[in-house]
């Protein structure tokens, strides 16, 4: 049984989706936050009360919003949703706050990050994947691979509101500075051209080192629009700059720019984007020695002890069905004959073997822990020492946030909220067709070994990463990792703290996504959305209205916000899902949709990942969230109406299918 089945039994609402239509976040804009309102409180059984009151719990101001983004963080890393990694700081804002347990992101870092700033779908705001395509999408309306300018920014609207708007950490959403002589969205891709008055960001998808080392005209990172390069004389990092590592710097970045202007009245918004867990897999002591031995059982060992307490918790129920796991795999199986050929014609969500189409490529090589040599599985627990070093480090460094929230009056009216960017990263340690066994023993040998998860003084550090098995146990109890459309690949943790909220609220199983928490902040800083409909723009060329769905804000034409506010969710004003239609996506040519109910989910994974037929999966969610049974064989009629769902999607955000569908690795 999944977890939306055990809480629907308490709750008896219905689970449902992100809409294909382009709607505004809904929600009250006015409201203040009262803690002592009586109506639509939750009680210990999970059931929402009417209340004795007609007066809702509101906002007592418009809050001070902290948004916490890891970086490729799983499911079950952190200590309330399971982990036995120690992060006692966000098990403590859990405790004080609210845990959403059925919360989604996008497949990739650069597409969740594009449809957080926007509030909408990535193919629209220029993230049809992550970055430009190399393949014939490239240079398409929507895969242009930064920011466009048919987009809003959260960061933006909330300064129009009166907001103090900061940023530090990875941006990831174009890197060109702008030229003030050329519009918006040609050149000025930086944090700065979408809104946020002060930041500090990593440009790209991974820092080379966590410690920063950077050439003297390195451009992967800004401040305020400039260039500037971390280990440089005079700059964090360098000669008279103080140490530098990524987590640390950014919270203490963070904290100079909320102090900057501290007592003026103002609100802010800060976005903690974070780098941390994402590879190279580095940490500074004493977080490199703090798991030490930790990790030697391997990986079903931690993965059952997890599925153990997540039960505990009540994250999952007693009798969830968790993922079985991925099939060992030895040796790679092959691919077909005219796999890279011109020849080749690939199976995909709209091209199936009954139409001529049979290619795929080769399978990933993923052994279990008793298939290991002693010195693979030294290494292997090495990783995982350090990437768990890495997740309590970045959990301390967001103690030290909200401790200095205290510190400066401020915790009491700050909405505070954390989440990973995606599931968890199974990047292979090797090549994915290649066996990681020479790789991970080289790193068992005691020179080597010695320096991982170092700095070793370089602008590029050693690139390691904990591979596909430790993913895995990171996603669990869930099925798939980053850049998959499984449970695992898009089912991230999500803790919110309401201003003045001490106690701890029920958890909120129902669907929410990323673009909801857009439309939420904006919402609760009463910000004013743009309503204005831009006129219509036929194609000479389709006869379709280029603009249609769009409105008018600054002069453009951009796409609104349609993400659902759950603040009223989060005031305790109601339980019931902001969803009223189905939610689909796409990204790498995979894809999926939920039903309207939040009963079915369809999915497509190319083979071999997915089954080699090619056809499109289907699993029952109030059943089987794990997604261990496949059920379209028996259910034909329910996988062809979310499979149009799923093409009414694709034309509705201008989804462009490849014509070979393979992940980012």
């Amino acid at each position: 049984m999944s977890l939306h089945r055990h809480r629907l039994r308490k709750t008896s609402l219905a689970i449902v989706t992100l809409s294909f239509a382009l709607h505004g976040c809904g929600g009250s804009s006015d409201n203040a936050f009262q803690t002592t309102g009586t109506a639509g409180t939750t009680n210990t059984s999970g059931t929402t009360n009417t209340g004795t009151t007609n007066t809702p719990n509101t906002l007592s101001k418009r809050p001070n919003i902290v948004f916490i983004m890891a970086d490729d963080l799983g499911y079950s890393d952190i200590g309330a949703f399971g982990g036995e990694i120690e992060t006692p700081n966000l098990d403590a804002l859990a405790a004080g706050g609210r845990l959403l347990t059925n919360h989604h992101t996008g497949t990739v870092c650069a597409i969740t990050r594009s449809m957080l700033i926007s509030g909408t779908d990535h193919h629209l705001v220029g993230e049809g994947t992550m970055g430009a395509p190399n393949d014939e999408r490239r240079g398409l309306p929507g895969y242009e691979g930064y920011l466009n300018d048919r987009s809003l920014s959260v960061a933006q609207l909330l300064k129009d509101a009166g907001y103090h708007t900061y940023m530090a950490g990875k941006w990831h959403l174009g890197s060109n500075l702008a030229d003030p002589a050329v519009s918006l969205g040609t050149t000025g891709h930086t944090p700065d051209q979408w809104g946020f008055e002060k930041s500090y960001a990593l440009m790209g998808g991974a820092a080379s080192n966590h410690f920063a080392h950077e050439t003297a005209n390195s451009k992967n990172y800004t401040e305020n629009g400039a260039y500037v390069q971390p280990g440089q004389p005079g700059q964090p990092g360098g000669t008279g700059g103080g140490e530098f590592y990524s987590t640390n710097f950014y919270t203490q970045r963070l904290i100079s720019y909320i102090d900057a202007n501290k007592g003026d009245g103002k609100p802010f918004f800060a976005y903690a984007a974070y780098t941390s867990p994402h590879w190279p897999l580095q940490v500074p002591e004493p977080w490199l020695s703090q798991y030490k031995g930790k990790y030697d059982g391997g990986y079903e060992a931690i993965r059952a002890a997890r599925i153990a307490k997540q039960k505990q918790l009540g994250i999952i129920p007693q009798d969830f069905q968790a993922y079985a796991g991925d099939v060992e795999t030895l040796t790679s199986s092959p691919a077909t004959a005219n796999n890279g050929t011109g020849a080749a014609k690939y199976i995909s969500a709209v091209h199936s073997p009954a139409d001529g189409y049979v290619d795929y490529g080769a399978g990933r090589i993923s052994k279990k822990w008793s298939s290991l040599t002693s010195l693979e599985k030294k290494a292997q627990a090495r990783y995982m020492e350090i990437y768990a070093g890495m997740v309590s480090n970045l959990d301390y460094n967001i103690g030290v946030l909200v401790q200095h929230l205290k510190d400066i009056g401020e915790y009491d009216n700050t909405l505070i909220v954390f989440q990973s960017d995606n599931g968890a990263e199974g990047w292979p340690i090797a090549a994915a067709t290649v066996d990681p066994k020479a790789t991970d023993e080289a790193n068992a040998a005691d020179a080597v070994y010695a320096t991982l998860g170092t700095d070793n003084g370089l602008q590029s550090a050693k690139r390691l990463q904990y591979g596909l098995r430790w993913a895995e146990v990171s996603a669990t109890p869930l099925r798939q990792t980053k850049g998959h459309f499984g449970e695992g690949g898009v089912g991230t943790p999500l803790i919110v703290r309401m201003p003045g909220q001490t106690t701890a609220q029920s958890q909120y199983v129902t669907f929410t996504h990323i673009t909801d928490l857009t439309a939420t902040f904006l919402d609760a800083g009463q910000a004013k959305l743009p309503t204005q409909a831009a006129p219509a723009n036929i194609s000479t060329i389709t006869g379709e209205d280029q603009n249609k769905g769009k409105v008018i804000y600054d002069n453009r034409y951009v796409y609104p916000v349609t993400g659902q506010s759950l603040l009223q969710v989060l005031l305790g004003n109601t339980n019931a899902s902001v969803r009223k239609a189905p939610f689909g996506d796409e990204s790498y040519g995979r894809g999926y949709v939920t039903s309207t109910d939040g009963k079915w989910k369809a999915l497509w994974t190319e083979p071999p990942h997915g089954p080699l037929d090619g056809h499109w999966q289907l699993f029952d969610l109030t059943t089987d969230r794990g997604e261990n049974n496949d059920v379209a064989g028996s259910n034909p009629s329910i996988v062809n109406g979310l499979v149009g769902d799923w093409n009414s999607y694709m034309k509705s955000v201008g989804g462009v299918e490849p014509l070979r569908p393979a992940g980012y690795y």
